[in-house]
């Protein structure tokens, strides 16, 4: 990881980028997505982003950065601190010391056997032996029967852990500077404990359910010894008399060193672990963007379909445009066809009709002058009329009388 970030790419959180807040020198033009939250399915971006420098905050909890912009990015701060108050340790315990209150409290003895049993009885012979409202008070018997394996069970279990009061630690145990190195451990341990790449299975050379503990439990064991250690000290300095003061300083000078020999050799031991605990979390954040990969890979068959779709679609293009060309010329034949038709009717039907052609010069077809009706009354038979039979012009004119 580095201090700066290239202005184009994708970046993941604790793998290429350190937390805190970058600024870039110009930034017009660009844009940047940042993927929040420990999977990433909070994004929140900026674009475009303005003309001049431009600043984005990176905690420790996002995913991944992209960014496309003209110039790169420049860490300038680390993250905020936490505001929270001082933290304080938790009670540390032997981690044999469960199994071991575990196994007192299941050899129970007569009496807790069958103390459950005796005020059932007795409760059941109340309520039986009273009548109205006087057999509530057997109640509270059944009551104390039901909860009192329970309650003899943590009797015995707090008698078990006071009698081994050297296997478990409290934070009266240690003073500041013990108390400051063992939250350091535990909240190694609790990254470690709640890392995905741990919780999977993935590191195999180690059982945090096993291994921490044990860690956490030798490194509280030294640090209540120094924490000891000091407190005599600070307790033997409290005499009168220079003299006294310089002998007893020179006195003290060999256990002080010695002391913070030990002090030292802890303290590599829980930087040791923290650098266990950063390398699990870089490792669980390269999990994270594996599984993101994963998934997405998983999309790559549609795009391939799709693809191949595109393919088959740009070989069907020539084939349409044989079926369009196929349906042109049918439209060109069919609008010549409606054009020669139309011109026929207008030929057989215009001026020049059968119902105006004249006859042997203007004569009737039976002797009468031209235009006179057959027969006073009658219609003349119309061309297309169904029922009258159309003249034929090729016979030669006939009487209709």
């Amino acid at each position: 990881m580095t201090e700066g970030i290239p202005g184009t790419g994708t970046f993941f959180v604790g793998i290429d980028v350190q937390p805190g807040r970058y600024r870039c020198a110009e930034g017009k033009g660009g844009w940047w997505v940042l993927f929040g939250g420990p999977s990433g399915d909070e994004p929140s971006g900026a674009w475009p982003l303005e003309p001049g420098p431009a600043e984005v905050e990176i905690s420790p909890d996002d995913f991944a950065f992209e960014t496309h912009i003209p110039s790169g990015w420049t860490r300038v701060s680390p993250p905020p601190a936490e505001r929270a108050e001082r933290a304080r340790p938790r009670p540390v315990a032997d981690p044999d010391l469960r199994g071991e209150l575990d196994a007192v409290v299941a050899r129970r003895g007569p009496v807790a056997r069958c103390a459950p049993f005796v005020l059932a009885v007795l409760g059941l012979g109340v309520c039986l032996l009273f009548q109205d409202e006087q057999w509530l008070l057997g109640l509270p018997l059944i009551l104390m029967a039901l909860g009192a394996r329970r309650l003899l069970d943590e009797v015995r279990r707090d008698g078990a852990l006071r009698a081994r009061g050297d296997r478990y630690l409290t934070e009266d145990d240690f003073d500041a500077e013990a108390a400051a190195l063992l939250v350091r451990t535990q909240r190694a341990a609790d990254t470690v404990k709640d890392a995905l790449v741990v919780r999977d299975g993935l590191l195999e050379e180690l059982d945090p359910a096993l291994e921490l503990p044990r860690q956490e439990w030798e490194i509280a064991q030294v640090l209540a010894r120094q924490a000891r250690l000091r407190r005599d000290a600070v307790a033997l300095s409290t005499v009168s008399g220079v003299a006294e003061i310089a002998a007893l300083n020179a006195a003290l000078e060999p256990q002080q060193a010695k002391l913070a020999l030990s002090v030292a050799a802890v303290t590599r031991r829980v930087e040791a672990l923290e650098r266990y605990a950063e390398r699990t979390r870089e490792a669980d954040a390269a999990l994270r963007a594996c599984r993101r990969l994963e998934d997405l890979g998983a999309h790559a068959r549609e795009y391939d379909e799709l693809l191949a779709d595109t393919v088959r679609d740009e070989l069907a293009v020539p084939t349409i445009d044989r079926l369009t060309a196929q349906s042109d010329e049918l439209l060109r034949t069919l609008h010549a066809r409606l054009e020669e038709a139309s011109a026929c009717a207008v030929d057989g039907f215009g001026g020049g009709g059968l119902g105006e052609q004249p006859v042997d010069g203007g004569a009737d077809l039976g002797g009468h002058p031209a235009g006179a009706a057959v027969e006073a009354g009658a219609v003349p038979p119309t061309v297309g009329d169904p029922d009258h039979a159309p003249l034929d012009l090729e016979d030669p004119p006939r009487d209709v009388r």
